[in-house]
């Protein structure tokens, strides 16, 4: 493994550290948010508009690097995310906030993709494998490291705004310093949504689901781990919970998936995601750090494992050659739950408390479970042929999945095909 990634480490180094910065920051806001005593209301939309900047940003990075190269557009993507988190720490202004939060998702979306693009063209069939893996123990690994920098200093003051600006400015070393030769321009991709659902109900459904559920814990966990009592350290921990659950969990759900129909995954992790919800509201009541620590953990194991059995179901539908274009369609999907879900999840804080967010997204699991439960019931399931060997993807949080660099996506085309079953 270490020689077959040696060309691409100082891809993967950039990736870690962009993962390290922007996964501390996602925490940090909404503790400072808490701080300045911003309203959850606030705190929500604020999270919307990160995922409406990244939304954009996966749209408008091809023709950008298009314009001015990967190493040109790396370097302003760069730039301008590196000063969001320094102006975050000198106003206290809700509308600033939002206003650098669209930015600062814009600018990650094309810093992600102009690496995953990078790695693609460095992989061949041989290897592609490999280098995923090392992405994925990458994007764990540094979103884990991110929440433990918060033990760094106090979120009310300057500190760790200014590492997390420190971070992203020295992730442009690797790449603007690598000997790879640059890739292609990244292709925009032709996506038809309507085709995409006819394809597999279930699978694009349950990409909005997952935008819409998860969403709210990334953007307004942070705050109700505070408000159940936790310090800094404890939300770190917390954080860290939900996403080792995730870790340790995706490689046997997943196989466990390939053994039969996924659908009948994707409901049991849907009503555990939602069983973990109602935990989490329980364990905030309690004042119990163990119990709320136990309750993430729970969640992660299916809430955030969710994300990889649907996108495997959906390719399961889809014709090998379209797998790139599944996936894009698959992450606006994701992208559109994901600028709804804070938002909607709030609106209810003010009158039921913080907790009243997972009670929201409780019963969009839940829901999600019984309409899966009711395809199940009215069409008939893929043959074991028929399905796709499952391939585990990084926790949707801050990045879009590396569609191209995925083993899955070798010889890829434009357009999905038709499958003979839609589920």
């Amino acid at each position: 493994m270490p020689r077959t990634i040696a060309p691409v480490f100082s891809l993967l180094l950039a990736t870690g550290i962009l993962l390290i910065g922007n996964g501390m920051l996602g925490t940090l806001i909404p503790i400072r948010a808490g701080i300045e005593g911003f309203l959850p209301t606030t705190v929500g939309i604020i999270g919307s508009v990160y995922f409406a900047g990244f939304l954009v940003g996966c749209i408008a990075t091809p023709h950008l690097v298009r314009r001015a190269g990967h190493i040109r557009a790396f370097a302003t993507f760069c730039g301008v995310a590196a000063a969001a988190p320094l102006i975050h720490a000198l106003s206290g202004d809700p509308y600033v906030w939002a206003l650098l939060r669209v930015l600062t998702g814009f600018c990650f979306a094309g810093l992600y993709m102009v690496i995953e693009s990078w790695l693609n063209e460095q992989a061949t069939n041989e290897t592609r494998g490999r280098f995923f893996s090392a992405y994925l123990i990458v994007n764990f690994s540094a979103l884990t490291v991110g929440q433990f920098v918060l033990n760094a200093a106090d979120p009310a003051g300057f500190a760790l705004f200014a590492v997390g600006s420190i971070l992203t400015s020295i992730a442009l070393v690797p790449v603007a310093m690598t000997t790879s030769v640059q890739p292609m321009p990244i292709q925009s991709t032709r996506i038809d949504i309507k085709a995409l659902y006819a394809l597999s109900p279930v699978g694009l459904t349950g990409a909005f689901v997952v935008g819409l559920a998860n969403a709210p814990f990334w953007t307004l966990a942070p705050l109700y781990a505070a408000e159940s009592g936790l310090d800094t350290s404890g939300i770190a921990l917390f954080m860290s919970a939900a996403i080792v659950g995730a870790a340790l969990a995706q490689w046997p759900i997943g196989r466990l998936s390939d053994r039969m129909d996924r659908r009948r995954v994707i409901v049991a992790l849907s009503i555990g995601a939602a069983i973990g919800e109602i935990a989490l509201v329980l364990a905030g009541s309690s004042g119990l750090r163990e119990a709320v620590l136990v309750a993430g953990f729970i969640f992660g194991i299916s809430g955030l494992t969710l994300y990889s059995v649907v996108v495997a179901h959906m390719n399961d539908h889809a014709q090998s050659e379209s797998f790139v274009a599944v996936s894009g369609g698959l992450l606006i999907v994701f992208s559109v739950g994901s600028i709804i879900g804070p938002t909607a999840a709030s609106v209810g804080v003010s009158t039921f408390g913080i907790a009243s967010i997972f009670v929201f997204t409780a019963i969009v699991h839940a829901v999600f479970a019984g309409y899966t439960a009711w395809r199940i019931a009215t069409t008939p399931a893929l043959t074991e042929e028929q399905r796709g060997e499952f391939v585990a993807v990084p926790v949707a949080q801050v990045q879009p999945p590396p569609t191209e660099l995925d083993p899955r996506a070798a010889d890829d085309t434009d357009m999905p095909g038709e499958a003979e079953r839609t589920a």
